[in-house]
């Protein structure tokens, strides 16, 4: 969840009253929302940094607040107002309107068929006669980044610029050109540099080297120039310092370029709704035209209602209340859906704001009513269908053999369900195609390119992690091992595996051996043809000789032995070790 910091005046003052620490996170809690913590911008400069890096930091006191991810009208002072004022009724909920000029009279974007191959949309809006304070500004920024971090996934999809329009003469257009061809003077820099030079001397800022990788490889940079060849911007890198914004800016131009046009609407529907308010005319915002290619033409920003109807049974039903459609009704307008009763009284009509992209489903509405409701106002009831909950009998075999598995002195450990493919292949002497592996399609790290098939490498690895312990090192796990398997909807099967390692200056295979048989006679499987038996084998795991395969219910379930010193000098070991890993479904 995005976590919106405020300070504790500003916003006291923004709702016209003041709350304890308590009122505000009971009033929070009421409208869906939580109060994370509370702190100054000195305590947490402290508390990263020391003491001594906080002197001369502000103490005002600030509100960390969590917001759902979806409700991106809640990240920024204004909206998060707005939301709390309209739920206590204190003011109405504002509409909002797109200003068209004649033709020929608002700003234009025209966009070339250059940059169809990486990053194709652009839609953009005109906040005129707008007034900056410090804060504002500030706030104006601060929204402007975590859009950036939220839908906009770290602009991968959506990259925001702001503009002076007074430092700028239109039409603009939108193109993409060759690294070398471009030459601006970028945001707060003090000479021009070619595209090529910008992302080797961002190579090494800590905020803006997270999104050279969106462009850097790319032929062509996308690039926004206006009328005079001024730059304006390059997306999703960086603003030209020419049109940089300022607290003396009355006119401001927003262009959102992306790679997801239903992503970049929203966005650009947020930035101007929540500072519209600000503008000579509030609420109101002049609207610019975009020229694709193919010479089409659409009118941004959109700011579309749009109308659902729902039928109050079917939110009594689903919040399990009884409140009248009227009652209903109040209830979803607090939330800033505007509704009312139609017909008589069978359905509720419901406005959805440009600012609630996050309503998409019925289900949606029966939410904001449950919330505006009060979820502790909601009577708790026994359910009507008669259910019996239990423990799944494997997860019950599981417990109960991890309680007897300590008892016999073996320490359990936790390790990933993901692993690099050397684990379970190179370092075990087997190709990875042998091993059955899923395979992850984008892996972050190459420490989690597969699912494990084994839980020996995970043992071993955290035997490795712990080698200045006293010996001897007896470990255990007991969790699910993942291979392909086509005969399922998805592809892959679970299997829950036992595994154990006995790690001395000793191989010690008499230990696990005997840990096998206490884990049989837990089982109550005799020592016979008719129960389990074990027969030499051979594992490209093991050591020669020392390997023996585990027969139970007549079937293979796993194997035991000696590990190859290969195997244990992979693992950056330096003793003998013994292991048995077996599966345990067939017991259940």
């Amino acid at each position: 969840m995005p976590t919106v910091s405020v300070k504790r005046d500003a916003l006291f003052e923004a709702l016209g009253r003041t709350y304890t620490d308590e009122e505000f996170d009971e009033l929070c809690f009421q409208f869906g929302l939580e109060l994370d913590e509370i702190t100054s911008e000195k305590a947490i400069i402290s508390k990263e940094q020391g003491d001594a890096k906080a002197e001369g930091a502000s103490d005002t006191v600030l509100y960390k607040i969590d917001v759902p991810a979806n409700r991106y009208d809640l990240l920024c002072l204004e909206g998060l107002v707005r939301g709390l004022q309209v739920f206590k009724e204190r003011i109405n909920i504002p509409r909002y309107r797109k200003i068209v000029l004649a033709k020929g009279e608002g700003q234009r974007l025209i966009i070339t068929e250059e940059t169809a191959k990486i990053r194709p949309h652009a839609v953009a809006a005109v906040l005129r006669n707008i007034t900056f304070t410090k804060e504002r500004y500030d706030s104006f920024i601060d929204l402007q980044e975590k859009l950036h971090q939220n839908i906009c996934r770290k602009r991968a999809l959506v990259a925001i610029g702001t503009h002076d329009l007074d430092t700028i003469t239109g039409p603009f257009t939108y193109t993409a050109k060759a690294p070398s061809e471009i030459k601006f003077k970028p945001l707060n820099q003090s000479q021009e540099y070619t595209a090529s030079q910008l992302m080797d001397l961002y190579k090494t800022d800590s905020h803006l080297r997270h999104y050279l990788h969106l462009i850097e490889n790319k032929p062509l940079y996308p690039i926004i120039y206006d009328s005079n060849g001024v730059v304006l911007s390059m997306p999703p890198i960086i603003n030209g310092d020419h049109t940089k914004i300022g607290l003396n800016t009355r006119n401001v131009f927003i262009e959102c370029t992306g790679t997801d046009i239903t992503k970049a609407k929203i966005v650009l529907d947020i930035l101007v709704t929540m500072f519209s308010e600000y503008c000579e005319k509030p609420f109101s915002v002049e609207a610019a035209e975009v020229i694709y290619p193919n010479g089409k033409t659409h009118i941004y920003p959109e700011l579309a209602y749009r109308k659902e109807k729902v039928k109050p049974e079917y939110i009594n039903k689903k919040i399990g209340i009884s409140e009248t459609p009227s009652n209903l009704a109040k209830l979803l307008t607090r939330m800033c859906l505007k509704s009312h009763v139609t017909g008589n009284g069978n359905h509720i009509e419901v406005e959805i704001p440009p600012t609630r992209a996050d309503v998409i489903h019925a289900c949606d509405i029966v939410e904001d009513a449950a919330i505006a409701y009060g979820y502790n106002n909601i009577q708790m009831t026994v359910p009507k269908m008669y259910t019996i909950a239990n423990q799944l009998p494997l997860n019950k075999l599981t417990e109960l053999l991890r309680l007897d598995l300590a008892a016999a002195g073996f320490t359990e450990v936790l390790t990933f369900a993901l692993c690099s493919q050397e684990d379970i292949a190179d370092k075990l002497g087997m190709d990875i195609s042998a091993t059955k592996a899923v395979k992850i399609a984008n892996p972050k790290t190459a420490e989690f390119q597969v699912a494990r098939t084994s839980l020996l490498p995970g043992l071993l690895k955290t035997i490795a992690a712990n080698r200045k312990m006293p010996l001897p090192l007896k470990l255990f796990e007991i969790s699910d091992i993942v291979v392909k398997d086509d005969s399922t909807d998805v592809g892959a099967r679970n299997y829950r595996h036992l595994c154990a390692v006995y790690y001395n200056k000793n191989p010690g295979f008499e230990i696990i051996h005997g840990l096998l048989d206490r884990v049989m006679q837990l089982l109550d499987v005799p020592n016979e043809e008719n129960g389990y038996v074990i027969k030499a084998a051979e594992g490209s795991a093991f050591f020669p000789g020392r390997c023996a395969e585990v027969i139970a219910k007549g079937q293979s379930i796993g194997k035991l032995g000696v590990l190859h010193p290969d195997v244990i000098t992979k693992f950056e070991l330096t003793m003998p070790c013994s292991a048995l890993e077996i599966t345990i479904e067939p017991f259940v």
